[in-house]
């Protein structure tokens, strides 16, 4: 052998030795990362898991708050509905009175007023036993009238009464 063979033989020695040392390190590294990136992935999927339990855990209380909100709301509604049906079950009762003048609707009417036209004595007589002031009762058809926008008010009333307690609950 040639010192140029010897040379050559070395210096492929040298490089073989080179490659097995670098694929040793790449095998080395190769085990270190994927250790890594095994620790790593157990890290991010319990993260995902604790996330998605927390997730969870609001939806059900907010669907909790919410199913309180609806029962409230719904109990309050029963509640609005019942006066309202009492409101016009008492409205009927007094239509049904004035219309067969079992109850006549009156107004006072003002003493000092002369414009009035009624010639009924300011002072109670003693054959009388109205203690009141003057009173003129009104025509049936006029109080049907007086009952039916009272009636409307009445529902007016109890409809913005429902309709605040709904905006209480759903504020609160």
């Amino acid at each position: 052998m040639t010192p140029a063979q010897k040379l050559a033989g070395l210096v492929v020695l040298i490089l073989v030795l080179m490659a097995a040392a670098a694929g040793a390190t790449w095998q080395v590294q190769d085990w270190r990362m994927g250790k890594k990136l095994a620790e790593q992935a157990g890290l991010h999927k319990d993260d995902l898991a604790a996330i998605s339990n927390a997730a969870t855990a609001q939806v059900r209380a907010e669907q909790d708050k919410r199913l309180a909100v609806e029962q409230r709301v719904t109990s309050s509604d029963q509640q609005h509905s019942k006066e309202l049906s009492d409101a016009q079950r008492n409205q009927a009762l007094l239509r049904d009175r004035l219309a067969t003048a079992d109850v006549r609707l009156s107004v006072l009417l003002d003493a000092t007023d002369s414009a009035s036209g009624c010639d009924v004595p300011a002072a109670a007589g003693a054959v009388g036993v109205v203690h009141a002031g003057r009173r003129a009762q009104l025509d049936p058809a006029h109080a049907q009238r007086i009952i039916a926008i009272t009636d409307d008010g009445d529902n007016a009333v109890i409809a913005l009464r429902a309709c605040q307690a709904y905006v209480r609950e759903i504020t609160r």
